[in-house]
């Protein structure tokens, strides 16, 4: 029997996402986790999954955070990301990461029963209108924006690309919550970039600007 692991907090598209996977599988079983803790907890009794499928925004984890714990923490484990961000940009890093698949939720039930048939030939599946080239142009004028920003912003951005929620971050670098919100705000602006799950996706594998400050003790650590 074939055992899908389905990481989304949504309920409705849990569900959606487990009808497309029993269109193609009637007899699957399906495994369900609202957070990366979750899922990693599943996954220490669980040995014989053959899919994950799994949303790049969590409680836990935003961006690729969620999609690397998994990979470092189980790196045979194929995992194929279903989200709703169709960038191409977006799409490239996350096959280039490993991802064994990138189905956006936009995709008809029937497309991803069949996307989910193709990951688990072994073939890679990604969105049709998917050109398989990066954008450096838009990787530069990023890293020009990169620029604009104060030392502490480029510490809050850090925290908030490594998945820290804002009262960690708050807690990381002594500030008040309100302020790490203003920061993040502020940061959004000056890389306009519409959201902060964008900005984790974006500037996941850009090098940022060292600040002229000391770093804050979270460089040597993960979220706890």
């Amino acid at each position: 029997m074939t055992t899908f692991l389905i990481i989304d907090d949504h309920p409705l598209f849990r569900e959606a996402l487990g009808n497309a996977v029993r269109l193609a599988h009637p007899e699957a079983r399906i495994l369900e986790a609202m957070s990366i803790a979750e899922a990693l907890h599943i996954l220490t009794s669980e040995e014989s999954i053959d899919l994950a499928l799994l949303d790049l925004s969590l409680p836990d984890a935003m961006g690729f955070s969620g999609f690397l714990r998994l990979r470092e923490t189980y790196p045979r484990l194929p995992v194929a990301i279903v989200s709703s961000e169709e960038d191409q940009n977006v799409v490239h890093e996350a096959l280039s990461l490993g991802a064994a698949g990138y189905l956006p939720k936009s995709t008809s039930k029937r497309e991803l029963a069949a996307s989910i048939g193709r990951v688990l030939s072994g073939s890679i599946s990604a969105p049709r209108d998917f050109v398989a080239v990066p954008n450096a142009g838009h990787k530069k004028t990023l890293q020009a924006r990169l620029r604009e920003l104060t030392p502490q912003q480029i510490r809050v951005l850090d925290l908030v690309r490594r998945g820290y929620q804002n009262k960690q971050i708050a807690l990381e670098l002594q500030l008040a919550e309100s302020t790490v919100k203003a920061h993040v705000t502020e940061i959004l602006r000056k890389l306009r970039l519409y959201s902060r799950n964008k900005a984790v996706i974006e500037i996941g594998k850009i090098e940022l600007p060292a600040p002229r400050q000391r770093q804050s003790r979270a460089d040597n650590g993960k979220p706890r």
